[in-house]
């Protein structure tokens, strides 16, 4: 059963209606900021870009369907600075009776000054691997059951309506960091990373446009061979 999160390709969600070209970067001012807070506690090196995306991926189907955007967002920042101890519940609701101190992560904040080059820089997540490319473009292989192979529950970026699906290697994209593992703080376990090429109509039995192709960037453990 997929959850809530993994409404890629699901029918029964309405319509959607996309942002005109025109609309504002951000829709209301506190946007920017929670922007701004998520990428500022992310600087402090508590967790890693895996591990955000799971906290928001964990928020309860009510808050999930009833949360805009950036509320998401923030109820994830929320759970993480709690989970790994950065802050507590009484400091979240501004009743803590601790007194005003240096808190031990003041050090790693970032600096207005530094923001620029931190953006622009990015967080690269090519790696090293010992795992040896099994696919070359051309093959064609099938992706297993969506979930993940080690936590019941846990991340995992192989969609739901992608399943046991039939396409051809595109690219190799090289190793990359495993999210599977990294969203559980279990290792970077990087592994060759590819674009795989599915038509339509193997994703969806009733495809509007059958000859359309969609294109997935799925890792080796998500995949396996299919016999010519």
């Amino acid at each position: 059963m997929s959850r809530i999160h993994d409404m890629g390709g699901r029918y029964g969600d309405g319509v959607i209606h996309p942002e005109p070209q025109d609309a504002p970067i951000f829709a209301q001012d506190w946007h920017a900021r929670a922007l701004a807070l998520t990428l500022a506690c992310g600087a402090l090196g508590q967790w890693n870009i895996d591990m955000s995306r799971h906290a928001r991926e964990c928020l309860s189907p009510s808050d999930y369907m009833n949360f805009g955007y950036y509320e998401k967002w923030l109820a994830a920042l929320a759970d993480l600075l709690v989970a790994q101890g950065v802050l507590s519940r009484a400091d979240l609701s501004a009743v803590s009776d601790t007194p005003d101190t240096i808190h031990p992560l003041a050090a790693r904040h970032l600096p207005a000054a530094r923001v620029a080059a931190v953006l622009a820089a990015g967080g690269p997540a090519d790696r090293d691997s010992t795992v040896a490319a099994r696919y070359q473009p051309g093959d064609i292989v099938r992706t297993r059951l969506s979930g993940n192979r080690s936590v019941d529950g846990g991340h995992t970026r192989l969609p739901t309506y992608a399943s046991h699906a039939e396409g051809r290697i595109l690219r190799l994209h090289g190793s990359h960091v495993f999210p599977d593992s990294n969203a559980h703080d279990q290792g970077e376990a990087p592994e060759p990373l590819y674009a795989v090429v599915f038509q339509a109509q193997a994703l969806w039995p009733q495809a509007e446009h059958p000859g359309d192709e969609v294109v997935l960037d799925l890792w080796q453990s998500y995949l396996e061979p299919v016999s010519t």
